[in-house]
């Protein structure tokens, strides 16, 4: 049974990466971002204002968690969330950080939704401090500590395709690894 939980800092590149993987090695995908997206949709919210939300209503980030911990024990899965890497630790899933620039994160952010640099700024700001004042509060995690990683990629020296090529060949040495036995919690 292969889980693989990626997270990261919003820009970064972790869904293209863990999209990439799932479709690689044939595994679910599962997005606890997109879950997020359509329940602010759900509300006629923007993911702004559903952020700020959210900051007020611990149930719906306890709500998206347990779900994904559900999907995650099934196995066979590549989850992109922000917590997966911790709140499943006890199914020793494998865990890779992806990480970039603020600025590059930004750009990135500006030209997928169509926004300025400004709106994705803001975006980028208030999200990563959200989450991470609301995921110390309600688990005492510190969000996107590299020790909790086995796998650590900066994708504002790679291109696309470098960082998925890179993803996918280290899953896949981590992968025989763990086939062979070796403990990789």
């Amino acid at each position: 049974m292969v889980i693989i939980a990626i997270s990261g800092p919003h820009g970064a590149g972790k869904t293209t990466i863990a999209i990439s993987i799932a479709e690689k090695f044939n595994l679910r995908y599962l997005s606890a971002g997109q879950i997020f997206r359509n329940l602010a949709r759900e509300r006629g919210m923007s993911i702004v204002e559903f952020t700020r939300y959210v900051s007020n209503h611990p149930e719906i980030d306890i709500m998206i968690d347990n779900f994904v911990k559900k999907e995650a024990a099934k196995g066979n899965i590549v989850l992109d969330s922000q917590l997966a890497y911790k709140m499943i630790e006890n199914l020793k899933p494998i865990k890779i950080l992806v990480t970039a620039r603020k600025n590059d994160r930004i750009i990135r952010l500006m030209q997928r939704e169509n926004i300025s640099y400004e709106e994705a700024k803001l975006e980028i700001e208030l999200r990563d401090a959200s989450e991470r004042k609301r995921f110390k509060q309600l688990y005492n995690v510190d969000l996107w500590n590299p020790k909790d990683f086995h796998i650590i990629i900066n994708t504002s020296k790679l291109s696309k395709q470098e960082s998925i090529k890179l993803g996918v060949c280290l899953v896949n040495e981590l992968i025989k690894i763990i086939k062979n036995g070796d403990n990789h919690g």
